[in-house]
Order: C-alpha cells, then sequence, then structure tokens
C-alpha cells in the first residue's frame, strides 16, 4: 500500500512503537549440530589456527583484507584485536561431535538506532565447509538477531569477485541488492563490494525453511535429502497459493 503525506509525496511504510535493536552480547548460542561461542584467544586460537592450517593452500584468504598468517603466533595477535573490537562480536563455531573450534563468524557494525547489523568475518576451515554445522552456525546468529536482538536488517558484504561468499548468501536466503564500485582497496587491489541482505519480514519463512532443513529427517547418514533452497521454494510456492 502506498503512503502519501500531507504535501502528496511517497513515503515509507511505518514503522510502529520502534524502540531500537540491542547490541550483540557475549553468549553462547547452541544448536544440534554445533555451538557458538563468544570468541576466546585462550580457548578457541590453537585450535582455529590448527583448523585452518589444514587447508591445503591459502585460497580461504584471497578476498579476506586479513590473511593468510604466517605463524601462530601471527594469526593471535589478530584475534587479540578481534575480541577487543567495539563494533563486533565474534563467535567460535565449536563442532559437537570433537569439542573443536573449527571456524569463526562476526555480527559487526551493528546500529541499534536503525536495527541494521552485518554478517561478516565468515571464516570456515576444511573440517567445516559443506558440513551441516557450516548452515546450522549461520542460522544460529541470524536467529538471535532477528529473534533476541530484534533487528530489522541483516546484511552480507563480499568482494563482487567472491563468487563462493556470494552464492553462499543467496542459498541461505540473503537478496542481492548491488554492487559498490571501488568501495575499499585491500592487499594492493581495488574491491568492488556486493550487498546482500535479509529483512524482518523476510525472516519468518527463513526460519521455518532452517528448521525443516536441520531436521533429522531430512538427513540419511550425513546426506541431506533436500536442499535449503528446495524447501524454501515449496514453502513459498505454499503461500502463494
Amino acid at each position: 500500500m502506498v503512503r502519501i503525506n500531507s504535501y502528496g509525496q511517497e513515503i515509507g511504510d511505518e514503522v510502529v512503537q520502534w524502540k531500537g535493536s540491542e547490541a550483540p552480547k557475549k553468549v553462547d548460542l547452541e544448536g544440534k549440530y554445533c555451538k557458538l561461542e563468544p570468541l576466546d584467544v585462550e580457548k578457541h586460537a590453537a585450535a582455529l589456527f590448527d583448523a585452518y592450517s589444514k587447508a591445503p593452500d591459502d585460497r580461504m584468504w584471497t578476498y579476506l583484507p586479513i590473511g593468510p598468517f604466517k605463524d601462530y603466533s601471527d594469526y593471535r595477535n589478530f584475534l587479540l584485536g578481534v575480541v577487543n573490537s567495539s563494533d563486533s562480536v565474534s563467535y567460535a563455531i565449536v563442532n559437537h561431535s570433537n569439542g573443536r573450534a573449527v571456524g569463526t563468524l562476526a555480527a559487526m557494525r551493528f546500529d541499534i538506532v536503525n536495527g541494521t547489523v552485518e554478517i561478516g568475518y565468515v571464516i570456515f576451515s576444511p573440517e567445516l565447509q559443506r558440513t551441516a554445522i557450516s548452515t546450522e552456525a549461520q542460522y544460529l546468529l541470524m536467529k538471535y538477531i532477528f529473534d533476541v536482538l530484534k533487528y530489522r536488517r541483516c546484511e552480507w558484504k563480499c568482494d563482487s569477485l567472491n563468487c563462493p561468499s556470494r552464492n553462499a548468501a543467496l542459498r541461505l536466503g540473503f537478496k542481492l541488492e548491488g554492487t559498490f564500485r571501488n568501495a575499499a582497496v585491500y592487499k594492493g587491489r581495488s574491491r568492488d563490494t556486493t550487498w546482500l541482505s535479509v529483512t524482518e519480514s523476510e525472516w519468518a519463512d527463513l526460519r521455518t525453511t532452517f528448521t525443516a532443513w536441520l531436521s533429522e529427517d531430512n538427513f540419511d547418514e550425513g546426506v541431506q535429502k533436500r536442499k535449503l533452497t528446495e524447501i524454501r521454494e515449496k514453502i513459498k510456492a505454499i503461500k502463494s497459493k
């Protein structure tokens, strides 16, 4: 429905009783396959460095402003800065099956006045890639962002040349918004940044999609029966009838 003000101008939808969102907290987020724990250098750094070191090469660092790290001390010093950041809260992804930290992600650049936050520094080790844990970790943080902290918008940004990151966001249900040209310079390169987002109005269907995909009956000996995108499209089709 189009809203018109007293001057005949179109204006945005009314936001009723908006009081702002909350800043992310350093709390555990528990799932079936993994747990997100607030990043702790003493507790997680060694396991994370070991997990990342199992990669056959350094391609996971190509599109990140940091890394690769020459040794454990170098990586540990980086994490010390991360945990002391004032504009982000980072989480270690801990595999329930062995208790090991196998990746990280962060809620960052949060704006509690307008209700926007970004998921960033998504760094998954080979142990985590293409597993149910990788999807559940994203779901746990998104659920916390929308259901608990009450954000209106969750953003995902990546180098426009980083196809795996963009495709991962699309698979999770983020919608492509566009590209900011010459948005940054990092590692001696120019970066165009692709923006994607999920809004609060879209979250309910995405929550249902994640819950269905993560259910035990969707897996046969660890292999998915239905893809996340298939479940989401089915939910969309049912609602359109």
